[in-house]
């Protein structure tokens, strides 16, 4: 039980983490679209991109043998292109969800990710829920309900309630596609290595992002108008979202894909206290209900762990054999043998002591015979 709550501590701790760095994106996306207009999703994730295409790519680049960037390209190139097509995709729509919804709303409805992750991770990782996870991921989008009726009473901010709508319709697509992205990414720092994913998807997020900008923001890259705040914020952005795609995977490897995202929820709570103060949303005691059910989902998903269908079937095999031994004298013999692997068995004992018995009275019954004889010999002869 102490070790249990001790990896349960030692996760949300790390959580908290990713939370500030999450909250730190947000704030900043948040920052620059309200105070100078600037609405760039691709030019924020190619920041990212580039970072880690500069730290993580050239790593693998200066690598030997398999672990050489041109070994995987040749195996696994297309993988890990969908890979990253999926994950600039879900930042694109994140960063653009600002433009139409509060940053509340869109901290509160990433928890769609949870449901996605518990699908994706039943599928391909394994993993196998109990009833108790199904009532946990209940509450949590209980919680999200609550977040979109208060958001859509405080429209306010976008002066229509189809631009709210459309915010949040953003919010789960980016939701359902970080699910994807997170599934892929415990697989693969599990099974294979952190460098290499972070090194594939700076690679190819570099590529995509780049494309992507040059596409759809050359018209609101060339009318930025520079300043300190704005490079500022921008380099915030990309310090925190480079900071976050680094740690998750050592955080990831420690536990699982959705009980990270859980713990990342969190982060709301930080979010909210900085739209209330920096950008004067009023407070609504909906925000409130929906931050309480979504914390109290996340408590009880994590008072259950969460086991692989290989841990069940080897949990399995350990109860029949832990039942064979049901029987005291089954379980004292299979103790000795523990004990003393030299020991010979009492049965083995018993049998060689009646052969030897055996063999005593043959040997009596003979020599009784044989006296017996000599006698009647020396009786004729007289």
């Amino acid at each position: 039980m102490f070790l249990f709550l001790r990896q349960l501590a030692k996760t949300l701790a790390m959580g908290q983490g990713l939370a500030g760095l999450i909250c730190g994106t947000a704030v900043s996306s948040q920052y620059l679209a309200a105070e100078f207009q600037l609405n760039t999703p691709m030019l924020q994730s190619f920041l990212n991109y580039t970072l880690l295409c500069a730290t993580y790519t050239s790593m693998m680049i200066c690598r030997r043998g398999d672990g050489n960037i041109l070994q995987i390209l040749k195996r696994r190139w297309w993988r890990y292109l969908l890979l990253g097509l999926v994950d600039v995709e879900a930042n694109y729509t994140v960063v653009k969800a600002y433009q139409y919804t509060t940053l509340t709303s869109v901290q509160l409805l990433d928890c769609f990710i949870i449901p996605v992750l518990m699908i994706l991770s039943w599928w391909i990782l394994k993993t196998r829920y109990r009833l108790t996870h199904y009532v946990a991921v209940c509450l949590c989008l209980l919680g999200v309900g609550a977040m979109v009726g208060a958001d859509l009473l405080a429209g306010r901010d976008q002066g229509s309630t189809s631009n709210i709508l459309l915010g949040d319709g953003l919010v789960l697509l980016s939701a359902a596609l970080y699910a994807v992205s997170n599934v892929s990414q415990e697989y693969t720092v599990k099974n294979l290595s952190r460098v290499e994913f972070l090194g594939m998807i700076g690679l190819f997020g570099t590529i995509i992002s780049t494309v992507q900008m040059v596409i759809l923001e050359r018209n609101e890259l060339s009318n930025i108008i520079w300043s300190w705040q704005v490079g500022l914020l921008l380099a915030a952005y990309a310090l925190c979202m480079y900071a976050l795609y680094s740690f998750m995977p050592i955080v990831m490897k420690m536990s699982s894909a959705t009980s990270v995202n859980l713990s990342l929820l969190t982060a709301d709570l930080f979010s909210l206290f900085c739209g209330i103060f920096l950008f004067q949303y009023n407070f609504s005691g909906l925000y409130l209900i929906s931050l309480v059910v979504i914390l109290l989902g996340f408590i009880v998903f994590n008072a259950v762990p969460t086991p692989t269908a290989t841990a069940t079937s080897s949990s399995s095999s350990s109860i029949c054999e832990e039942g064979c031994y049901e029987n005291p004298g089954a379980t004292e013999d299979a103790s000795n043998r523990d004990e003393d692997p030299g020991r010979i068995p009492a049965e083995v004992e018993e049998e060689d002591e009646e052969r030897r018995a055996d063999k005593t009275d043959s040997s009596r019954s003979f020599r009784e015979e044989t006296d017996g004889d000599r006698t009647v010999e020396r009786s004729t002869k007289m």
